[in-house]
């Protein structure tokens, strides 16, 4: 039986900060807009965290019933390492998916966007088939796009419409750079594992680009996700501050390309984690400082 302790594990906290970056710049936008609705952010808040604590989970029992995990370098796995029975992390993975779609029923009848069932149920089919069923999207290579359009657009834009029942430029900026960082903690995650998801047949993002372009896609994402408040300066002026984050980058950026030893990009996974959650913090105060610049 797995401890209290690894059950925390498995569940790899240092990827919730990307399910709250995409909730806080959602309810900035909101904010912006002068629709913010407390009750629905926490409620987007829950949705996505379990969200995320289930696709752990699921990619936990569904690479270590395959094998992947057989010889991985990096946070404990669950299953791959005989912690706990693989129909155990399943049902824990269900569960998290069960309670996720009730606190997003939830904010349905609230909002009354009963459409929004359909979204729900898309995200929970999508987390399950990253790495589960006969064809995983993510040994294919399209994980790094689910991670985008789920974590980055539509949970950024799915908590600025539950609450202004719209969406604007900022939140749209914001998507697109949340999703971005988001996809470069799985690309640093997927570059630490290229020679086991390689032997084990999974064409991840990082395998198909090889070593290196990987490493240098990890930074262009960064990038990308950062200089993109610029085009919100001319209105909101206070959203450069976004740019204060660049120094932070410089560290995570330089063990990706630098560090040749698979251990020496773990730190990076945690780093980038806490980038997101800071590009979010300083994306949101840009926002609320701008309002009615």
């Amino acid at each position: 039986m797995a401890t209290a302790a690894q059950w925390i594990q498995g569940a790899r906290i240092r990827t919730l900060p990307s399910a709250i970056a995409p909730v806080l710049i959602g309810t900035a936008a909101a904010y912006e807009m002068d629709a913010f609705r407390p009750i629905n952010a926490v409620l987007a808040a829950l949705v996505a965290l379990l969200l995320q604590i289930g696709v752990n989970y699921a990619n936990d029992y569904s690479d270590g019933i395959r094998g992947t995990d057989e010889d991985r370098v990096g946070p404990l796995r669950l299953v791959g390492s005989g912690a706990a029975p693989a129909e155990q992390v399943k049902y824990v993975a269900f569960a998290a998916f069960a309670a996720a779609m009730l606190f997003g029923l939830a904010l349905v009848v609230i909002t009354q966007s009963w459409w929004l069932i359909l979204v729900g149920l898309g995200c929970v089919m999508a987390a399950w088939g990253y790495t589960g069923g006969k064809n995983p999207y993510g040994y294919m290579g399209l994980g790094d796009v689910f991670v985008f359009v789920f974590f980055g657009l539509v949970a950024t834009l799915g908590t600025t419409y539950t609450q202004a029942g719209q969406i604007n430029l900022a939140s749209i900026i914001g998507a697109i750079g949340t999703g971005l960082i988001a996809c470069a903690l799985l690309m640093a995650n997927n570059v630490r594992d290229i020679p086991t998801d390689t032997q084990a047949g999974k064409k991840t993002l990082a395998v198909r680009l090889g070593d290196k372009h990987a490493r240098e896609s990890y930074v262009l994402m960064l990038a990308v996700a950062i200089l993109l408040v610029v085009i919100l300066a001319p209105g909101r002026p206070w959203m450069l501050i976004v740019l204060l984050l660049i120094p932070a980058c410089l560290m995570p950026a330089w063990l990706m390309i630098n560090g040749r030893k698979r251990k020496s990009l773990i730190p990076v996974l945690k780093q980038t984690g806490l980038i997101n959650l800071g590009y979010s913090m300083l994306f949101s105060v840009g926002l609320v400082l701008s309002h009615g610049f």
